[in-house]
């Protein structure tokens, strides 16, 4: 059976669902460029070449970078990518009950994260990224997150209004492969947000209003891993749509395989929660017996990456075969290496080669304990979400903005977003490869000033920290071009029509099992095992709870 995004023609997606669409993208890149700009300081500071002033301090910016960079960027890009997606892939346009529930969603972002910026910017929210206990910000910052969070499920809501809406139009067919990897996404979003929701409400709020006075701070930070982890799956899975489904359009292929993709996506709804103990493997409290199911767990997780290495490469051969190369490895000669689409996501992929290393590292119980808690941890995140996923994120923007405001990627845009791939690949060499190097050195992550009082062993860090600081700054510069391309793709563009690239699957694909859209057994299984790894260890700690801890703040 062919799937409904396989038609060769470009579906055009109407205004209404363009302009939600737009939306939340371009408060994404305003959040991508205040936060590029905090981390610049922030290197420049830690490298030794600044000093930041005494109305804004280091883990000030350090928040907000934090925040803006992996909440809101993240969040309102993938939102507005998804509903882009599902429209074109459905007919071009989204129900009224999809677009309504869409802009109710954006409405509360937004204003959660304006409650947020302004709490952090008048220094009453310096609690960092991981904002989990005994750091206590203003009650506000953290509405402001728990508007941010259910803004998010209200346009999920909308993604799953919209896939409800052309279920009950085309019975007995599989959904397009678009829509259903954007469900899946949010279904693993709703899932893992249960546990920061949790935190939030039932322990921050009313300890930061002094309705209590202590807080249980081992059951805190399980319920931020709860969902701060799977929250990096929630950043990859859009990557992995737009590798899996406009990669293959992009260069002229088709789709390996309809079903591998799917079961791809079931895997990590159920693999990508019950894992957070690894972030916790030092952590007091939680018996060695749970982090080791938890490290099992996440050890699975590697079983999916490894499946789409093996689809995206099947895709990139049989191209280059189709197109007369021979050899092992000639193929590679005849991908579009001019094309700025297919180039910035395939640099994102070789990134996510070392990220997906570097994580292995980081869940073993052994090679944890060199690096936890050092800046190497720090580097990994940054080329996992810094690179693999926002160079990506990038790759489509180039052609997903004219796309939806009717304008055309130009020559020239192309090739200055083959330059800002470089610049941006080339930054995060030098930033997050010397923190890879700090981080076996031994230097701390969410650190100001390192050398402490000129301790020789933090001076032999100074050099890397510059280098790191030099990094920053090409980043930076990468950054800044980014900006300049999403307002001039938005605004000055020739007009036109670009295509929104959606590949066809291959004819000789095997059929897809209806099983993969059976969404009660697969929920069903996921929330098994999300009892089965959470369920004891957090009764345990609430039955035998640890003392109670009392706010600290200090900035």
């Amino acid at each position: 059976m062919k799937m409904a995004q396989t038609d060769a023609h470009d579906i055009r997606i109407d205004r209404d669902a363009s302009n939600l669409s737009l939306a939340y993208i371009l408060v994404a890149f305003l959040a991508f460029g205040v936060a590029a700009s905090f981390g610049l300081l922030q290197g420049l500071d830690r490298g030794g070449m600044i000093q930041m002033p005494s109305w804004l301090t280091y883990y000030q910016i350090l928040t907000a970078h934090g925040v803006l960079m992996g909440l809101v960027f993240t969040t309102f890009f993938i939102v507005g990518f998804l509903f882009a997606g599902i429209a074109r892939t459905t007919g071009g346009s989204l129900p009224v009950s999809a677009r309504n529930l869409g802009w109710l969603g954006w409405w509360l972002m937004f204003v959660g994260t304006t409650m947020d910026v302004a709490a952090i910017l008048t220094n009453n929210a310096t609690v960092l990224y991981t904002f989990y206990a005994p750091m206590k910000a203003t009650p506000w910052f953290y509405i402001g997150a728990t508007a941010l969070i259910v803004g998010s499920w209200i346009a999920g809501y909308g993604m799953f209004a919209a896939y409800g809406h052309w279920r009950k139009n085309h019975r007995g067919q599989h959904s397009p492969l678009f829509t259903f990897m954007a469900v899946s996404t949010m279904l693993l979003w709703q899932i893992a947000t249960l546990g920061v929701a949790a935190e939030v409400l039932l322990q921050l709020i009313p300890w930061s209003f002094g309705w209590i006075d202590t807080v249980n701070v081992v059951l805190s930070r399980t319920l931020f891993w709860f969902f701060g982890h799977p929250l990096v799956y929630f950043w990859l899975l859009p990557a992995y749509i737009a590798w899996y489904v406009i990669m293959p359009k992009v260069i002229g292929s088709k789709i390996f395989s309809d079903a591998l993709a799917r079961l791809v996506f079931i895997l990590f709804i159920l693999l990508s929660t019950p894992v957070g103990f690894h972030h916790q493997l030092l952590e007091p409290g939680i018996s060695d017996g749970w982090k080791f199911v938890h490290v099992v767990l996440t050890m699975l997780v590697v079983v999916p990456s490894m499946m789409t290495a093996f689809s995206m490469f099947a895709t990139f051969e049989t191209y280059g075969r189709s197109q007369g190369a021979t050899g092992l490895f000639g193929w590679f000669k005849k991908l579009p290496w001019g094309d700025a689409r297919f180039f910035s996501m395939f640099m994102a992929m070789l990134w996510f080669v070392p990220a997906g290393i570097g994580g292995i590292i980081n869940a073993s119980n052994q090679l944890n304990i060199v690096v936890h808690n050092t800046i190497w941890v720090t580097g990994h995140f940054h080329i996992t979400v810094g690179t693999a996923v926002a160079v990506t994120f990038f790759g489509v923007s180039y052609w997903l903005l004219p796309h939806l405001t009717g304008r055309k990627l130009t020559r020239g845009v192309n090739s200055l977003g083959i330059l800002q791939t470089v610049l941006w690949s080339a930054g995060m060499l030098f930033m997050a490869g010397s923190m890879h190097a700090l981080g076996l050195m031994g230097a701390p992550r969410r650190t100001a000033g390192t050398t402490y009082n000129n301790d020789p062993t933090a001076l032999a860090w100074m050099p890397w920290q510059k280098l790191a600081a030099i990094g920053g700054g090409i980043l930076f510069a990468a950054a800044v071009l980014m900006v300049g391309i999403v307002i001039y793709q938005t605004f000055f563009a020739p007009k036109g029509e670009e295509e929104f690239p959606i590949g066809e699957v291959d004819e000789a694909a095997g059929p897809t099992p209806g099983i993969l859209e059976r969404w009660p057994v697969w929920l069903t299984v996921a929330t098994a095992l999300v009892v089965a790894a959470y369920g004891y260890p957090i009764y345990d700690l609430i039955v035998n709870a640890p003392p109670g801890v009392p706010g600290m703040r200090t900035w």
